[in-house]
């Protein structure tokens, strides 16, 4: 059976699915297509039943529950991974909410962060990740929330960091962020879907075994001109061990920002 998987091009999911992707995970007579694209898309997949297996952002999962099911493995989620607020220079928070800011998606964890943080902003515009950062030194908007790599990189461009969301709200909730996971659909057999636990698993378990190999043309060639250390910085910040297998501790996390956004747990959301 061939299954199709959307991911992204970034180094965290590279780094997890590239076990599966070079096949030295052994799924028997099943194959695997893959698909990269950006979490936005992503997570537009996720509506659109489009993918077998996706990555998405946990704040899209409540939507799309009944059609998918987490995985316990390959999730971003921890402390200190959070998405991050930048201006080209210090504003109030009445400037913040009074100006234009940019965000990676309507359905992103960051922008329901920034909800958090700035509850019914009036003034919000959704573009590309890795087009924010321009759109703030262009004075296109007056802030904007970043992701992925370029939080390691903003200050290189003279940008200043107004709020930590992710901070933001592990001093609101006392948990870790969960910024995205694996899912699949809950259309295909039982059997099948604990196979994709069982294989994803392994997957991560390849990454961690072979991370001191250093980065592989795999993750490299995804990246595109991702710079090596910021390959491994993304890496080494949202890769952890619950990315193995999520914890008690993280379910809660994903529990708590599911109550927020009112979603009721009618089937179970992990297999």
């Amino acid at each position: 059976m061939m299954l199709t998987v959307g991911i992204s091009p970034c180094p965290n999911d590279t780094f997890q699915f590239e076990g599966l992707y070079l096949g030295e995970i052994q799924t028997g007579e099943h194959t695997l297509q893959f698909h990269f694209q950006d979490v936005e898309t992503l997570n537009q997949s996720a509506q659109n039943e489009t993918y077998d297996i996706l990555k998405l952002s946990y704040a899209c999962y409540f939507s799309v529950a009944k059609q998918y099911v987490l995985l316990q493995s390959g999730s971003a989620l921890g402390v200190g991974v959070g998405p991050l607020l930048i201006t080209t220079s210090p504003l109030t928070h009445h400037q913040i909410m009074q100006g234009k800011v940019a965000l990676p998606g309507e359905q992103t964890t960051a922008h329901f962060l920034f909800n958090r943080a700035y509850p019914n902003h009036p003034n919000k515009v959704f573009i590309p990740f890795d087009l924010i950062e321009q759109a703030v030194l262009n004075g296109h908007v007056d802030a904007g929330v970043i992701i992925h790599e370029n939080r390691f990189t903003y200050h290189q461009r003279g940008l200043h960091k107004m709020l930590d969301l992710g901070a933001y709200w592990e001093n609101e909730t006392g948990l870790p962020i969960p910024l995205g996971g694996i899912a699949v659909k809950r259309s295909l057999p039982n059997t099948l879907q604990h196979q994709i636990q069982s294989w994803m698993a392994q997957s991560v378990a390849y990454a961690f075994n072979h991370a001191h190999h250093g980065l592989s043309s795999f993750v490299k060639d995804h990246a595109q001109e991702m710079q090596p250390d910021v390959m491994q910085q993304h890496i080494d910040l949202y890769v952890n061990d619950e990315s193995k297998h999520i914890s008690a501790k993280g379910m809660q996390a994903v529990r708590a920002m599911g109550t927020f956004l009112g979603a009721k747990e009618t089937l179970p959301w992990w297999l």
